[in-house]
Formats: structure tokens, sequence, C-alpha cells
């Protein structure tokens, strides 16, 4: 398979950090969540992916072809939306999205003015007029008018409201909605990414810890309930355990495994609850820093 992207062995060195071996790829088509605290590395991960950081060893294809920086076929498949957004800030809106569209020979005038008018921003109006808002509106016209094939977001709404990035995102979401996108996105804020991701891989440290469908986290991860004053039998995924006296409360990655031992074992009302995806990633991030 032609992956959207593929990281191999990816490995680079800092002082006092390491990224990697980061493998992680993503077929065409579909959305994965980049999900860590701030410090784990996602924005490196992503510079090696854009071919802003040259990785000390392993290697990066953009749906087959290496990311040599050096050549530009790769690049037309790229849209990019970090969390700066840099413009001629004396220029319009409309100037600054004339200039950059000479770098790329799919770009489209008419897809650009449709963006402009579901985003709802005045083109006309100079960069540095424009609200925080309507500046990450402008960057992701510029990611989407030429069409890429892969969009990269390296939490692109950092620092904006609730209210504004919810509006910002519902009409990014309905842009891309016909799934014919592959989408990298890292973020810290879980609930922006929540209702697109088909996966998410979490990293810490450097590290990719896990990575799962996120329909199969929702599914199976849950927190249980039950009394029971006996000893316990051992119990398969269990992320965290809490009890006083015969008061059991347990948080497990496999829900099923786990209640069907409890029953098996006798122990009556169990009271199974579901979490949120933002639950779940504090007990996943967590965990990397306990282990």
């Amino acid at each position: 398979m032609t992956y959207a992207f593929d990281y191999k062995n990816v490995i680079r060195k800092f002082p006092g950090f390491q990224l990697g071996p980061i493998n992680l790829n993503l077929e065409p088509g579909m959305v994965m969540g980049f999900i860590g605290p701030n410090g784990a590395g996602k924005t490196t991960s992503i510079q090696c992916l854009m071919g802003l950081l040259k990785a000390d060893s392993g290697s990066v294809t953009i749906f087959g072809r290496e990311n040599d920086p050096n050549k530009i076929d790769w690049k037309y498949d790229i849209g990019y939306v970090g969390d700066a957004h840099v413009f001629y800030e004396n220029w319009s809106g409309l100037k600054n999205l004339n200039f950059v569209s000479r770098f790329y020979p799919n770009w489209s005038d008419k897809l650009a003015e449709e963006l402009a008018n579901r985003f709802d921003i005045q083109l006309n109006k100079k960069a540095k007029e424009l609200s925080t808002g309507n500046r990450v509106k402008l960057s992701l016209i510029m990611a989407l008018a030429h069409s890429p094939r892969l969009l990269v977001l390296d939490e692109p709404t950092s620092g904006l409201d609730p209210v504004i990035r919810t509006e910002l995102l519902d009409v990014l979401f309905s842009v891309l909605e016909n799934g014919e996108r592959s989408i990298f996105y890292s973020t810290h804020i879980i609930s922006d990414i929540s209702r697109i991701a088909d996966e998410l891989a979490f990293i810490s440290n450097g590290k990719i810890i896990r990575r799962s469908a996120k329909d199969d986290l929702l599914d199976e991860w849950r927190s249980v309930s039950f009394r029971f004053a006996g000893k316990l039998p051992d119990l398969p995924s269990i992320i965290q355990h809490q009890n006083e006296g015969p008061d059991h409360k347990l948080i497990c990655s496999d829900q099923y495994a786990v209640t069907d031992i409890l029953k098996r074992t006798g122990i009556e009302n169990i009271q199974v609850n579901r979490m949120t995806l933002e639950e779940i990633t504090v007990q996943i991030l967590k965990g990397s820093k306990n282990g």
C-alpha cells in the first residue's frame, strides 16, 4: 500500500531530548489525531515530515515519494497549517493568496473564493488588521486552495477562545467531510479532533506509546465499580485500581475481558460507565509518565 505518509525508524536527537524511533503511517483518506502534551515531540515529528528538519536516521515518504527538501513534486500533495500564521502583513489577504498561488500548479482561485465565503473572511483587509481567528482562516485557505491530498495541522487553533475555535472547526470539518483527503492533526485539545478522527496516535517523551482506532478506545475503555470482600483474581488490562474495603473502582482498557472474569467470580451489581475520549487520553498519557 502507498501511504499518505510513512515514517520508518525516524530518529532526531537534540541535547536532552530524542525523538523516536518513530514508525507511523496513515492510509489515504483517513484522519489521524496526533496527541501528546507540550514538549512530547509532536511539532518535531511534523517538521521531519515536512522536510523542515532532517532526521538523524530513518526516512519519511509522502504518497510513496521521499520528502527530499530539494525536490518539489511531493510538496504539492501537502497543505500545512501550524500555530504561527506568517503573512506579508501590509498586503491584503487576497494579495497574500495570489502570491502563494504562484507556487502551486493546481491552485484554484475559485476554490479560494469559495473557502473565503464559507469562512466569512474579508480578503480585502490587510493581514495585520485580521483577528487571530481570521488569520487561522487565511492560513487554512492557503493550505486548501491547491487541493492537497494530505492536510497537516499542527495546533492550528492554539490560543483561540472556545467559541471561535468551535466555529472555525465546524466550517473546516464541513469542507473536509467528503473523506477524499488524508488529515494528520496534531493537538493536545482532544475536543478539536474527536468528531473526525478515525484513529489516534499518542506520543510522549518522543515515543509513540499507543495507536488505536478511536472507536475501539471508546468501545473498550470503561470505569467499572463493584463490591467484593474477597481476594480478586488477576484482571487483564487494568489501568487504575482504587478500593476502600470491599468497594472497588477500576479503569480498564478491555471492559469485556474484565467484566467476564468478575461475573465468573460471582460478583454481582457491576456498574460499568463509559469514558470520554478526554478521560481515556489522560489515562494513556498518565500511564506513559508512570511507566
